[in-house]
């Protein structure tokens, strides 16, 4: 990658999480960025181009490890709910080698994807990287098979707004948790704490149907 595209990569990065797909302009960006207008559009055509650039090179640097380690699960007679999103969210702890914000960056704007009106950033993830949502939800009811599709549908979802929220305000988390618990915690810690929270939401009985 050039020096050009990776920092036109880096700035939207952080001002897509920070602001908005929306909200963003293209000036802004290269403004941050400090290079032309002409620059972005040489190398990504279009705004809509630019963002899935973005989100693209997060999943280049997870997607074979997530996706290997979710084919040994398959392989296992028994997986835990644990297990499954261990191999989910232990390699998200990678990114913060390129950027130590890369990580929530991620969780933010995976929260905006599916909160903002961006319609084509939708299609391209499940074009793209739906396999490994494939894969999860059939390691999750490989580990508990009781829960219907609805069930994990609407699980998935509410563990997606949990992990935006934790990362979105993990500084505020980690001066409350220093302040009040005299403890540091930095994005693996971050994660550890999530993982069994996330365990007991996905491995509970499925939810009782209404009237």
């Amino acid at each position: 990658m050039t020096a050009t595209k990776e920092k036109i990569l880096n700035a939207a990065e952080v001002l897509f999480a920070e602001q908005g797909f929306s909200e963003t302009s293209m000036r802004l960006i290269t403004s941050v960025a400090k290079v032309n207008l002409a620059a972005v559009n040489y190398h990504y055509g279009s705004k809509k181009d630019l963002i899935q650039a973005v989100i693209d090179r997060f999943f280049i640097e997870i997607n074979d490890t997530v996706d290997h380690r979710f084919d040994q699960l398959a392989q296992q007679s028994e997986v835990t709910i644990q297990e499954i999103l261990e191999a989910l969210l232990k390699p998200v702890l990678s990114l913060d080698k390129r950027n130590p914000d890369s990580a929530a960056n991620f969780m933010r704007l995976l929260g905006r994807a599916y909160t903002e009106s961006q319609g084509h950033l939708k299609l391209f993830l499940a074009d793209k990287y739906g396999h490994l949502l494939t894969k999860f939800n059939a390691l999750v009811h490989q580990a508990n098979p009781d829960l219907s599709k609805n069930d994990v549908f609407w699980r998935l979802h509410f563990m997606l707004g949990t992990l935006v929220f934790a990362f979105s305000g993990h500084q505020a988390l980690r001066d409350i948790a220093e302040a009040d618990l005299n403890e540091t915690v930095d994005t693996e810690g971050l994660i550890n704490y999530l993982i069994p929270f996330l365990t007991a939401s996905m491995q509970t009985e499925p939810t009782l149907e209404t009237c």
